[in-house]
């Protein structure tokens, strides 16, 4: 819209000036022409019936030596007259104090106006922003015999003209810069208006979640394009929902065929040798061997072992399942984590706390397992190396707590890294791979993140931002 006005504002700036110019040279041509026809009717006059002299090409100076002036006064023209030939007689632009200086005519005119059917022709030019116009005749005596040629010349000083034009311009372009404000106004309240409910509609759909409920919308009035919108939303939003449902439902029993199947594959793992241990306790058993204590002792040792390491599956499985407790009281970080560390018997292990004291609001025994379980993972990967090294640094950085372990272990491949955190994934020989899955679920209960940077073969890096609060 502001562009069609500016636009429209140019064309008709442009039109206004063309069209006063064009009116203005028919103004002053029509001017000129009303001269040149009473000029005429004049020496036409004077040659008929006033003059005492034999009217003929010689005479004309004598019969205008006076009369020339006035006519040009009446007028305001300068006129001249020559002969046939164009040689110059006689002008009201010289009197007999000065010197005739005006040139013959030149050829070209005296072909062009005698070839003219009209036998007149008319000239226009502008020099310094003065125009003249000048036009060329034949004079005939009473019998209508050609006897010379009439120039008449008029000047027009178009400077008076060019700055009412100035002037016309400034105000029209006042007016213009008023319709282009206007313009703009109008402009910014409409579309303001039509892009209300779009922006409406916009801002719905960023809020738009796949898990969560969406609002539909509701519009008081609106056109008929933006209501069939808005139904098309609010129908996405009813699908939306439904497949939401589906997905969620999908998932859960998705994730319970995932985790059916790994209890009962580490179920089978210990089961697998307690079968084979009663078997072989059945084909061997004596009453009568004198070893017999022994042996029972040894068999109920496996049993008992492998019934541990089901009764540690299930812990697992269950601590897995169930979401950490938000438990948050003031821990003092730099000693919970060298707790964390006695545990550990390898002299490989440095520590390298960055502050005296560090406190925070956290849960003393989940912050443990997270320790103690990322340097587990850590002499693992260290397991065999000559010269192994873990160094953990416990630091503040603004309002968290960062905690790194490095290790100059095996490193993790690359295809894996996307892996790394997924429940039972793992990439170790023994274990169910809920370590890392558990703790990264411990970490973000309580806002924080977890993430790591690894190269094969040199080591790799965990990383454990906290909020303190």
């Amino acid at each position: 819209m502001i562009l069609l006005v500016l636009l429209a504002s140019i064309l008709i700036l442009g039109v206004t000036v063309y069209q006063y110019d064009e009116q203005t040279k028919d103004y002053n041509i029509q001017r000129f022409e009303r001269k040149e026809a009473t000029t005429q009717e004049t020496i036409e006059l004077e040659l008929t019936n006033k003059t005492t002299y034999l009217v003929n090409t010689e005479n004309l100076p004598k019969i205008f030596q006076e009369r020339i002036y006035e006519i040009s006064s009446i007028n305001k023209l300068n006129i001249s007259f020559f002969d046939l030939k164009g040689n110059f007689l006689i002008s009201s632009k010289t009197n007999a104090f000065e010197e005739t200086d005006i040139k013959p005519l030149n050829h070209l005119i005296l072909n062009e106006l005698s070839q003219n059917s009209n036998h007149k022709i008319l000239k226009s030019r502008e020099e310094d922003g003065v125009g003249y116009q000048t036009s060329y005749s034949y004079i005939n005596d009473p019998k209508f015999k050609r006897i010379g040629i009439l120039e008449m010349q008029f000047t027009q000083d178009n400077s008076e003209i060019e700055s009412e034009l100035r002037e016309f311009i400034y105000r029209l372009g006042l007016v213009y810069l008023l319709m282009f404000i206007i313009a703009i106004a109008l402009a910014y309240l409409l579309s303001s208006y039509i892009t209300r409910s779009i922006q409406t509609i916009s801002d719905k759909m960023h809020q738009t979640r796949l898990h969560e409920r969406n609002e539909k919308i509701i519009l008081n009035a609106a056109s008929s394009e933006i209501e069939v919108l808005v139904e098309a939303y609010n129908n996405m939003i009813d699908q939306l929902e439904e497949s939401a449902v589906k997905l969620a439902k999908s998932e859960r029993e998705q994730a319970w065929r995932e985790m059916a199947k790994q209890v009962a594959h580490e179920i089978k793992n210990p089961l697998t040798p307690m079968r084979l241990s009663v078997q072989s306790f059945e084909r061997k058993f004596n009453p009568a061997d004198e070893n017999i204590r022994e042996k029972l002792a040894e068999y109920s040792k496996t049993l008992i072992q492998q019934i541990d390491v089901m009764s540690s599956i299930a812990s697992a499985f269950s601590d897995f399942a169930k979401m950490p407790t938000q438990k948050r009281e003031k821990v003092e970080i730099i000693s919970v984590v060298k707790l964390a560390l006695d545990i550990f018997g390898e002299d490989f292990i440095n520590y390298y706390p960055k502050e005296e004291e560090l406190f925070a609001y956290l849960d003393k025994t989940q912050l443990i397992r997270i320790v103690t379980n990322l340097v587990k993972n850590a002499i693992q990967a260290t397991e065999n190396k000559e010269t192994p090294i873990i160094d953990v640094t416990v630091l503040s950085e603004n309002n968290n707590v960062k905690i790194t372990v490095t290790d100059n272990g095996r490193g993790i491949q690359e295809k894996v890294k996307d892996l790394i955190f997924e429940p039972k994934f793992t990439t170790k020989s023994s274990g169910m791979g809920l370590g890392l899955a558990m703790i990264k679920n411990i970490i973000e209960a309580y806002d924080g993140t977890i993430s790591f940077t690894s190269e094969e073969g040199i080591g790799t890096v965990f990383t454990v931002v906290l909020p303190k609060i």
